[in-house]
């Protein structure tokens, strides 16, 4: 069945946020903040080790850098376009209506716990690569994968940061669901070097958004340096 992956991925979410839900009325507060850091520690080496697989390779026992001008060009450029739409506070507006809409407005964690949980799930070549594989053949396995992490992650995240995570459900089937739909068109787009500065600068914003979780006075805004991915698929086409 075509789509099942994004349904099992969403489901997932779901659940590993009612699960941390459940966590986080029975710890405490600064066992809470301890687990928010720790979740942010994993997410950095997640994105530090996600930059380092495209960025490093091995050659005659060598290792060698490479993807350093696509990198800064491709954040530079994307951040400039996020700055003028001001993706960020846009992604925040959302937010704020989903707070009020859901019943949760005294909830002050519920923002910042959506756009955060958000930008971890959505970002990565995880969510391309699999959708693309569900909407031509009904192969979910990438997504099925995807699943599992998404679940043990929202999980922590909720127990720190609240019922806001678990709405990150609603970009990950928005995304993974028009992907998956348009699956045929966005196919030829996605060759293995676009696939791979996808990887690549996708996982430098997850590393961001660690940043955002392990330093409290630290406020990345990642939301306006998404359009720095398109960059980056656009330059897998340059001469």
């Amino acid at each position: 069945m075509i789509g099942l992956g994004t349904v099992i991925n969403v489901g997932g979410i779901i659940l590993g946020g009612l699960i941390g839900l459940f966590c986080g009325k029975i710890i405490t507060s600064p066992i809470q903040d301890t687990l928010l850091k720790a979740n942010g520690i994993c997410v950095l080496f997640l994105g530090l080790a996600g930059t380092l697989e495209q960025m490093i390779t091995v050659q005659n026992n060598r290792l060698l850098g490479g993807g350093t001008m696509m990198m800064i060009l491709s954040l530079s450029i994307g951040s400039l376009i996020g700055e003028w739409i001001n993706l960020d506070h846009r992604m925040e507006q959302f937010g704020q209506w989903l707070k009020q809409k859901t019943g949760n407005a005294k909830d002050r964690l519920f923002v910042d716990g959506f756009v955060t949980a958000s930008l971890t799930v959505c970002i990565g070549a995880m969510a391309i690569v699999g959708s693309i594989q569900d909407g031509l053949t009904g192969n979910y396995s990438t997504l099925l994968t995807k699943a599992i992490l998404d679940l043990i992650i929202i999980c922590v995240m909720t127990a720190s940061m609240g019922k806001g995570c678990i709405f990150s459900a609603l970009p990950v089937a928005l995304l993974q669901g028009s992907v998956t739909l348009l699956a045929k068109s966005i196919e030829p787009i996605m060759t293995d070097m676009a696939l791979s500065n996808l990887s690549f600068v996708g996982n430098m914003l997850i590393f961001c958004v660690g940043i955002n979780l392990v330093f409290e006075h630290t406020r990345i805004k990642v939301a306006n340096m998404l359009p720095s991915i398109f960059i980056a698929i656009a330059w897998a086409f340059l001469p």
